[in-house]
């Protein structure tokens, strides 16, 4: 979705570009109508499996810089 929207404000909703909001109506509608035209089915390539890696490493850095409690801390 990010991508899609991404394409949308560089592409088809510049600011500056239209005199009223039926413009900018009419403009999305065009790109939609466009875009699900020539739609094609994503292929993701990063698996689950490979977020396993930097899942690990996050926590092991995480778990690395805990604060520990101060000694002489009141609670």
């Amino acid at each position: 979705m990010e991508n899609y929207f991404s394409v949308v404000q560089r592409k088809v909703a510049r600011p500056h570009d239209f005199t009223d909001l039926a413009q900018v109506r009419d403009r999305l509608r065009a790109f939609e109508d466009r875009s699900n035209a020539t739609a094609q089915p994503f292929r993701w390539k990063f698996t689950t499996s490979d977020l396993d890696d930097p899942l690990a490493r996050l926590d092991r850095h995480t778990a690395d810089h805990q604060e520990e409690p101060s000694a002489g801390r009141a609670t």
